[in-house]
């Protein structure tokens, strides 16, 4: 039995998607190639209303090959990686294992990053790169990107500010612009509900000037070489075709639905889950910073494997928690094609299951 997912990633992905990637394979060094890709960073453009300072581009690999650009492209001598979870802690290890000199300012998991606690410490040394995880899959907290851009920006203006979107963008808000960031970036398999393998990054200008003074930038995480080819309408390396493909069609469907009514559809499906987890058990997140795209809920020493065995003979999976949260909480994803519909049936089973 095929089991829907509302795991935080890989998510539900429809028919329609995956039959996109059934379309013959064409050489990525061709016309027809340029054509397909020129649309799709087209699409990515005009979908996230970036101005003319950002460009996209699509990597193939999954989002955290960008924690390594991040450290071989973009941070210069010295970096502040804030940490709120296990995957803003694997970016800030991935900066230090580049070679890079890393800070790291961590908060308890369930914690926020907050703008205050973030300028304190860039005014602490001379920084020029900061990164931030905006969804943190792993507890379920949503930092505030935006306030922390603005006044980064105003207070640090030669810093580049680097956001991991990886489990919000094209569910959440995450453009740059707003987030006053140089760079954002995302993974296909969350919000965008395709299957893994492609990563979309939203680059500014100064962003790609930077890499120019950075020495031994690598080969497949060189930023320059990226947007050298993108000129082109071209990746640097054979990319997955397949899944461009399939992306290609999402881009269309996500412009139909329009932006701000993704937004609103995940808005929806996060506070109808967290009002059910509220009367039920507690959530991890500290009050105010949940995600509107995986809810992180106490478990309460319920049985989470159990239940995802009867969720699973109803053709349905949810997840443990992550890590050192794995017997303490359980995490729904509400992101992609899932709808509110979707969500209340899930939870209902839960409380049937559960005895709710």
């Amino acid at each position: 039995m095929h089991k829907k997912l509302l795991i935080p990633g890989p998510t539900e992905v429809s028919k329609e998607i995956l039959q996109e990637q059934t379309q013959y394979l064409i050489g990525h060094r061709e016309k027809a190639f340029s054509d397909l890709y020129g649309g799709i960073t087209d699409k990515l453009s005009k979908f996230f209303e970036l101005p003319a300072e950002y460009k996209p581009t699509v990597t193939t690999g999954s989002g955290s090959l960008w924690f390594d650009i991040l450290g071989r492209s973009v941070a210069k001598e010295k970096a502040l990686a804030c940490v709120n979870g296990a995957f803003s802690e694997r970016c800030a290890q991935t900066l230090a294992a580049c070679g890079k000199q890393t800070d790291v300012f961590k908060v308890e998991m369930g914690q926020a990053i907050k703008p205050e606690d973030v300028l304190e410490k860039l005014a602490a040394d001379k920084y020029d790169t900061l990164t931030v995880c905006h969804n943190e899959t792993s507890t379920g907290v949503r930092s505030p990107i935006a306030e922390i851009g603005k006044r980064a920006r105003e207070e640090f203006p030669e810093v580049i500010f680097a956001v991991d979107a990886v489990s919000s963008m094209a569910g959440d808000k995450t453009l740059p612009q707003d987030f006053n960031c140089d760079i954002v970036f995302g993974s296909t398999q969350k919000c965008f509900a395709l299957p893994p393998g492609l990563a979309v990054g939203l680059v500014s200008d100064r962003a790609i000037e930077r890499a120019k003074a950075v020495p031994n930038r690598g080969a497949y995480t060189d930023l320059v070489d990226i947007f050298e080819f993108e000129k082109k309408h071209q990746t640097p390396f054979t990319p997955n075709v397949s899944l461009l493909y399939a992306l290609n069609k999402r881009l269309d469907l996500l412009l139909e639905e329009t932006y701000d009514r993704v937004c609103a559809r995940h808005q929806d499906m996060a506070n109808y889950t967290q009002t059910w987890a509220k009367k039920h058990f507690s959530m991890f997140p500290e009050a105010g910073y949940e995600s509107i795209t995986v809810s992180c809920i106490n478990s309460d020493g319920r049985d989470v494997k159990a239940l995802n065995q009867k969720l699973g003979e109803r053709g349905y999976l949810i997840s443990a928690g992550y890590g050192k949260l794995a017997d303490k909480t359980f995490r729904i994803g509400h992101m992609g094609e899932w709808n509110l519909q979707g969500i209340e049936e899930v939870l209902a089973l839960i409380d049937e299951i559960w005895e709710l």
